[in-house]
Formats: C-alpha cells, structure tokens, sequence
C-alpha cells in the first residue's frame, strides 16, 4: 500500500514489496523453523511424561519409558501438527499468498485419486516382494513395540489417529506443501523439488534403519510426482493417511503372528 509524506504530500512513499513464495533460502530457513517447532511439540509430551514418571526413578529410566509408550508417542504425534501449523503459518504470513493457496490446499479430481493410489499399491507391492527376496521384515520392529504398547494401554484408537491421520497432515503440509511450492519455483524446477523434499521427508524418519529408509524415499517421491500432477496436497495428505493406515494393520496382524 502507498502512503503520503507527511512532509511533502506530494511525494509518495512505497511500502516495501513482500514475496509471492518464498525461494530457495527462505524455504529452507523456514522449513528448518518449522521442523524445529515439529519437534518441540513433539518432545514437549515426552518431556511431561518423563517429569510425570520421574520420582522413584531416574531420569534414564523414565525416557526409555516414555520412548517405549503407544501412548506418549501417539500424543507426540498429535501435539507435532498444530505446532508446524502455527509455524508455516507464521512463515506465509510474510508473503502476499493466502495460507491455503500457498499450501495447495484444494480438491482434485477422483481421477487423481485412483492414479495414486494404484502407484501407491504398486510400490507398497514392490517392496513387499522385496523384503521377502532379501530377508528384511516387512514392518519395522518399532512399529510393532509401539503398537503393542498402545493397545495394552487401550490406545490403540489413539495410535490410528496419530500415524493416520496427524501425521499425514503435518509432514505433507511440511513437504509436499511448503517446501515443494518455494522450491519449486527456483532453479531446481519441479523435479529437483521433488527430490529435495522428499529427502527432507525422508530424514524426519530416523526411527527406521537403512531399508525403511529408501522405501519412504521412494514414497516421496511418489507423492512429490502426485503434488506436482495434481496440484493438490490434499491429494498426498489422503494417500499418506492410506499408506500409514495399510502400515498399522499390517502392524496389527504381524504382532498377532508373534
């Protein structure tokens, strides 16, 4: 907006122009904020169970408690989204694009849809013959922990909510939504967006070992192809929450088997 000096009315002073996206620097500067309020929303639940479970044992035994519980993680998990919310939030504020326009937060048709979810059960499919082919476990035994630790507590509800339904929305708000639309917008192009993002992605994962790893690598990039042909994140937020729902009741019926 321009404003009048009030010295001199004739001359015109203009506001300073604010970005449409941020680029590349900004991106990352914001995404690293964002990450660092994913997790102190995250650790802070931890960090309470801990105080909570604190008196009568050490401080030691109190973290591997509360790394160990399907409950506190499922609260981890959930306390994670409005704490990246509020900081992308913050972060599009300082541009001159609507939240949910800068996000892509907008339908697609079912088309899309059905497109992501057979490449979804494609890869899923692929790396199940693979684990088979070369002896790794098809789940990640922190998975099976922190589900068999839910559903003693009678949280088994509360662990779906979390991996199916929190975390889809933060992470892919995170990646597919901001880093993806900043990046993609430089020189990196779309393809070096996708790339980029869904190492990022792939990084907030450090639960897993080397294997899970490249298989969620290769999920983001299926989901960055899906964000970049769709123009929808909620399109990769609905396939993720499908994705990590299949994950659970394959979770479900390993820790039955053992």
């Amino acid at each position: 907006m321009d404003s009048l000096n009030s010295e001199n009315p004739s001359l015109v002073v203009e506001a300073p122009k604010r970005r449409r996206v941020w680029h590349f620097w900004g991106t990352a500067l914001w995404g690293l904020f964002a990450f660092a309020a994913l997790f102190v929303g995250q650790i802070a639940v931890v960090g309470y169970v801990v105080l909570q479970k604190g008196d009568g044992i050490s401080i030691e035994e109190a973290i591997r408690a509360a790394a160990s519980s399907g409950t506190t993680i499922s609260l981890s998990v959930i306390m994670g989204l409005p704490a990246v919310v509020a900081a992308l939030w913050l972060a599009i504020r300082f541009t001159t694009t609507p939240f949910a326009d800068y996000l892509v937060l907008r339908l697609t048709p079912w088309k899309n849809l059905l497109i992501g979810a057979v490449g979804l059960v494609a890869i899923l499919g692929s790396w199940e013959l693979l684990s088979r082919l070369v002896g790794h476990e098809s789940s990640p035994d922190f998975m099976v922990n922190v589900l068999k630790s839910a559903r003693s507590d009678g949280a088994l509800w509360l662990l779906i909510v979390a991996f199916c339904v929190a975390a889809p929305i933060s992470e892919e708000l995170f990646a597919r939504g901001f880093l993806y639309r900043g990046w993609s917008e430089t020189v990196l192009g779309p393809i070096g967006a996708i790339v980029l993002s869904s190492l990022v992605w792939t990084s907030l994962h450090l639960q897993y070992d080397w294997y899970f790893f490249a298989e969620v690598f290769v999920l983001g990039l299926w989901f960055g192809y899906l964000r970049y042909r769709s123009g929808s994140t909620w399109l990769t937020i609905v396939l993720h929450g499908l994705n990590n729902l299949g994950a659970v009741i394959q979770t479900i019926w390993l820790a039955g088997q053992s």
